[in-house]
């Protein structure tokens, strides 16, 4: 079975998407529901790292439950410049292109959940099944919200 190897690459785009929703939320404080719906949807893709991690070892994979949200220091001094630019034509675009970066990372992860879901029905886990079902819904709504507010701020950003 090649399960294991799937999910660690979900482990991984999980991470990569938890990261990218805080640098959304940090690069773009002066939108207060941008920077509170970046930090609580990297909340459930952190979650779900750590339950793929605890999932995989019945798949080969020992894989970090801690996922690596480490703040650097060149992610200080974004938080640092967001806090003082507020909002302009240029950071509404910049806002607009972040979205879409994690939309994109959203979908793909919602792919990825697709797989194992499928590959659970297949060798009838239910315990990987549930996850899979409840994490895909997760990330859907994570996608959903990215994409209303491309909508919400594209017209702001790119025409006014």
């Amino acid at each position: 079975m090649r399960i294991g190897t799937v999910l660690r690459d979900l482990h991984h785009d999980e991470n990569e998407l938890a990261r990218t929703l805080l640098r959304l939320s940090d690069e773009h404080r002066a939108d207060h529901e941008v920077h509170r719906m970046g930090r609580h949807l990297a909340e459930w893709s952190t979650r779900h790292v750590r339950e793929i991690a605890s999932m995989a070892t019945a798949f080969g994979e020992d894989l970090d439950p801690v996922p690596d949200g480490t703040p650097t220091l060149v992610d200080d001094a974004r938080q640092w410049m967001s806090e003082r630019r507020g909002r302009s034509a240029e950071t509404e675009l910049a806002m607009v292109r972040d979205l879409r970066d994690v939309y994109l990372r959203a979908s793909g992860v919602l792919t990825d959940w697709e797989m194992v879901g499928q590959a659970a029905q297949a060798i009838v886990h239910d315990e990987l099944l549930e996850l899979a079902t409840r994490c895909q819904s997760e990330t859907k709504r994570q996608a959903t919200w990215a994409n209303a507010k491309i909508k919400e701020s594209s017209t702001q950003a790119l025409v006014v």
